[in-house]
């Protein structure tokens, strides 16, 4: 319990380490963060289907293959119904600064509940990796979400910055946004601790998450400042550095 505490704190805190930088560097180029940003695509994408999804095909034992598929696309199909009801967040960042003056307090809050809708399902997949009992493949997924959560903390400082929120709200919110993973990752370890029956369809459900989040919002925003190709081989690098750490933990 004490590892999974700590771990969730580090998920969380990762976000509040890339805030700090993104303080550090306003102006940091979308090549710089495209990079950073696609090599933690390809790490999560590692932690998804060897962390999550492969172990819920071997807990699903007769009825794995159906069991995982199933829980995969309820992932994806939550995340898509909660995209339909909050903004995306590179439109919130994106949105205009010239009309700040009597909304900073609403557009505070709103940017802030988007990130912490969308952070809360990542947390719950780190949360779910420690169901299973499995301690090296849940710090794997938990180290692929914590690092997706430096340049997520980076790039949001730049715009509210230049939106009109204050340093210091600009900070609390980083903050805020960081505990929600913490209380993810422990809402979605003492779910499947409670009922472990539901581990299977549970791993395969944050695999899905994850994967939604990798190709609707991670993915697009790398390829989208014409760094594709520097983006598409900072993915593979992520990847391919958790498969190995994955054989030498194995």
């Amino acid at each position: 319990m004490q590892l999974v505490l700590l771990t969730a704190i580090g998920v969380g805190g990762a976000t509040v380490i890339g805030a700090i930088v993104g303080f550090l560097f306003k102006k940091i180029s979308h090549r710089f963060s495209d990079i950073v940003l696609s090599f933690a695509a390809g790490v999560m994408l590692a932690a998804a289907v060897l962390g999550l999804i492969m172990p819920s095909l071997e807990y699903g034992g007769k009825y794995g293959v159906i069991i995982t598929v199933a829980g995969i696309f309820a992932g994806a199909v939550c995340l898509n119904l909660i995209d339909k009801l909050v903004p995306h967040l590179h439109k919130l960042v994106g949105s205009d600064s010239e009309a700040h003056n009597n909304a900073d307090l609403s557009k505070v809050l709103l940017f802030v509940t988007a990130i912490a809708i969308h952070n809360l399902p990542e947390g719950i997949a780190a949360g779910v990796g420690f169901g299973s009992g499995n301690t090296a493949q849940a710090l794997m997924i938990a180290g692929g979400i914590a690092l997706q959560n430096i340049p997520e903390g980076m790039v949001i400082i730049a715009p509210m910055l230049a939106a009109g929120v204050t340093p210091k709200k600009t900070f609390i919110c980083a903050m805020l946004t960081g505990l929600v993973e913490v209380a993810g990752t422990l809402i979605g370890y003492f779910a499947v601790s409670i009922a472990s029956a539901v581990l299977p369809f549970a791993l395969a459900f944050a695999g899905g998450t994850m994967i939604y989040v990798i190709s609707d919002e991670m993915i697009p925003e790398t390829h989208a400042h014409g760094g594709e190709r520097g983006a598409t081989y900072a993915l593979l690098v992520g990847f391919c550095i958790m498969l190995v750490t994955d054989v030498l933990l194995g």
